[in-house]
């Protein structure tokens, strides 16, 4: 298979892949989905003949993301999705708890949504800070 990018978008794929790779492997330990890996490493490779190497490093015998990679801004953006899927699963989650756990059907839909903006406009302005758990 052949895929012909141009520099900005051979960039940009970089960046894909090793969010893809990062949400599917970062949690996982020793249990890694090494294809996934490959597929990185093999990605990165062609980093070498478009004046790229500088994105790449060589660790056990494979090309993976380099340092100046990783810490060039890619984790800020991951860092940003994570806080907004946190705040969207832990809104939807009170929301359900308040109104009893029901399923969202197509009758409750707008009032789960309703709710649900109430505690996304309160995170939006104060985050976590006025979240208290009772531990009794």
């Amino acid at each position: 298979m052949e895929i012909k990018l141009s520099e900005k978008q051979f960039r940009r794929l970089l960046d894909l892949v090793y969010i893809g790779n990062w949400i599917l492997n970062s949690t996982r330990g020793e249990d890694r989905i090494r294809q996934y890996d490959q597929v990185e490493s093999l990605i990165f490779s062609h980093c070498l003949t478009h004046g790229m190497a500088e994105l790449t490093e060589l660790y056990q015998g494979e090309l993976i993301p380099s340092r100046a990679f990783a810490e060039g801004g890619i984790h800020e953006a991951i860092m940003a999705y994570e806080d907004s899927a946190f705040f969207e699963i832990l809104a939807q989650e009170l929301t359900l708890r308040d109104m009893d756990d029901p399923p969202v059907t197509p009758e409750n839909y707008d009032e789960v949504m309703e709710r649900m903006s109430v505690y996304l406009n309160e995170f939006e302005l104060h985050g976590t800070d006025n979240i208290s758990v009772d531990m009794e």
